[in-house]
């Protein structure tokens, strides 16, 4: 499965359907072409060709049932799916005269109308280019929300060879990632440097944690301070196999050379794959690194303190959320609600402004420990949700940097009349305090940065920071 959107997380496979919210169809449902928009009843069939049919059930479902679908300027998104099929058709090396957009006048039906007879008769004269015409013009319009929670999902071949929980890419992270590029590309500072090294052909090629990327494809990761377009080269998606070439320094040698990695599969370490994982530190503090709000995630990280806590007692309580891609809403929320009782975690608000509460599960037992929590520019959602709790309620303390800005709504799906799912939010996201979270994160407390020698070195400040905080 690919999917088209503004944000990418990790364990994105398994989070992908944790990212929605699964509630019985509502009556409130656009039709288009005689097809009922309509929340999904189990698993979709056999996916069929996209047709301009699809697209127009896409468009009155957006107009729907988005949150603001009610307010949207309709034009944009058949602007966009318009400059979409243009494009694609100059891609293959053809045009075609008729292609030219119609005059919209702002009448969502009449808009459509003149749209689709434009589509047809263009589409009609490159009948060999009508199925991918038909789907970048429908990813075009998804993405012209500008919503990172926005999708649509639709199958794609995988790689060949490729088993469960294999990675695709260079095999490498940095301090500036996929959300982050997505969400808010504006907000990383120089220099870019690899954090992890996961396998493929970074692992072949000798990449180490702390080394610097000064160029990709010979062009700079920041201009002005700011991060810049090349950088999602570091974060292919299959079937995109295209060589980067990256100029990089060592600092701790003084070394610098460059090197070209192919995009491919690699098996990626199983520790990372998994959801939760803890450790008993010094003084009786547990720490506990939640990959993602995956189902029965809130439970897991409670088992796993209970089973630290078990003969001797604790202290304090350090949540690593680094990485941290989202997942289920009601997760983050259960797992506050070891910490604090009668309280509203955040607010999903309609474009009227009325807001509706999400609040604290009071059934669950209260931990009565001290809380830090370790947060960077890939937490993103649910961990959003999660860290903006901690900040307006007092819960604890974030410490790290600022959160991805990726939360715009919990997404519904959507089935398409060929069996493709589209994912939206109903409502968009504040936090406790009622503020705005999506594009701006949440700021920690204690500003740590991750820095090229503490990566080399294995040095973690954060955790360091976190530790003598619960200490005090």
């Amino acid at each position: 499965m690919t999917t088209v959107r503004t944000a990418a997380a990790g364990l994105a496979l398994l989070l992908a359907a944790a990212c929605t919210v699964p509630t019985p169809p509502r009556s409130r449902a656009s039709t288009a072409a005689g097809t009922a928009c309509t929340q999904p009843q189990g698993a979709p069939g056999a996916e069929t060709a996209t047709t301009i049919d699809v697209i127009e059930q896409a468009y009155f479902c957006i107009l729907g049932n988005y949150y603001s679908g009610a307010t949207l300027d309709a034009r944009s998104l058949l602007t966009a799916g318009f400059v979409a099929l243009t494009q694609e058709i100059n891609r293959n090396g053809r045009d075609v005269p008729e292609a030219t957009m119609p005059a919209l006048t702002g009448d969502r039906k009449a808009d459509w109308t003149a749209f689709e007879a434009a589509y047809r008769k263009t589409t009609d004269q490159v009948p060999d280019l009508r199925d991918k015409l038909a789907i970048v013009t429908l990813e075009a319009i998804v993405a012209a929300l500008g919503d990172n929670h926005a999708t649509w999902t639709h199958d794609v071949e995988r790689p060949p060879d490729y088993y469960d929980g294999d990675g695709y890419g260079l095999g490498s992270q940095a301090n500036v990632n996929a959300p982050q590029m997505n969400g808010n590309p504006g907000a990383a500072l120089p220099p870019l440097f690899v954090t992890t090294v996961q396998g493929g052909a970074a692992q072949a090629a000798g990449l180490r944690p702390g080394d610097i990327i000064e160029s990709i494809d010979a062009s700079a990761p920041f201009i002005d301070g700011k991060a810049t377009p090349a950088i999602t080269a570091l974060y292919p998606q299959y079937p995109e196999a295209r060589p980067v070439r990256l100029r990089l320094l060592r600092q701790t040698t003084g070394r610098r050379w460059s090197v070209t990695l192919k995009p491919g599969l690699y098996q990626r370490d199983l520790a990372a794959l998994q959801v939760v994982q803890s450790k008993l530190l010094d003084d009786g503090i547990a720490y506990v690194r939640l990959a993602g709000f995956a189902p029965d995630s809130a439970d897991r990280v409670l088992k796993a303190i209970t089973r630290l806590r078990t003969g001797q007692p604790l202290t304090g309580v350090v949540l690593d959320l680094r990485g941290n891609g989202g997942g289920r809403p009601a997760e983050a929320t259960r797992l506050l609600s070891a910490f604090t009782h009668g309280k509203v975690t955040a607010y999903q608000c309609a474009v009227d402004g009325t807001c509706e509460p999400m609040r604290t599960d009071d059934t669950v037992k209260l931990l009565d420990l001290p809380l830090a929590v370790l947060t960077d520019r890939s937490c993103a959602s649910a961990c959003e949700h999660f860290s903006a709790a901690v900040k307006d309620l007092r819960i604890g303390q974030l410490v790290g940097t600022r959160t991805a800005g990726v939360i715009s709504g919990p997404a519904r799906s959507y089935l398409l009349a060929n069996n493709t799912l589209l994912a939206f939010p109903d409502r968009h996201h504040l936090g406790p305090d009622r503020e705005v979270i999506d594009r701006i994160g949440v700021p920690p407390d204690h500003h740590v940065p991750l820095t090229p020698k503490d990566a080399a070195t294995g040095r973690d400040p954060a955790l360091a920071k976190a530790l003598t905080l619960l200490h005090k």
